[in-house]
């Protein structure tokens, strides 16, 4: 699905579930509800991305290197989620991440 096509389906959603606006108190769990994720393609985009700015040997790259990529691709924040994919194709194609906050090696 597009991504126009699928934004106008989340737009009818929330005009059909709150025809009169959504009340403050239900802002943030909505937002939460409808928060992006990256799709298989634009994971391989940026790890290429920050693969191919990266010296080699592979060269360690950083949450915030993720974070930063992630934002130009999809011109939005990146999720926590988002960035634990991107470190797992990553790390599954060798190349390391430089904080010791992601999935163990085990």
């Amino acid at each position: 699905m597009d991504r126009p096509q699928f934004l106008r389906r989340i737009v009818d959603w929330l005009r059909a579930g709150y025809p009169n606006g959504v009340p403050q108190d239900d802002f943030i769990p909505l937002v939460a509800l409808l928060r992006r994720q990256l799709s298989d393609d634009e994971v391989q985009s940026v790890s290429a991305e920050l693969i191919e700015e990266s010296d080699p040997p592979p060269e360690p790259i950083s949450r915030i290197d993720a974070g930063v990529k992630i934002t130009k691709v999809t011109d939005e924040l990146p999720s926590d989620a988002d960035i634990a994919r991107i470190r797992a194709h990553l790390e599954s194609v060798g190349w390391p991440f430089d904080d010791g906050d992601g999935p163990s090696a085990d």
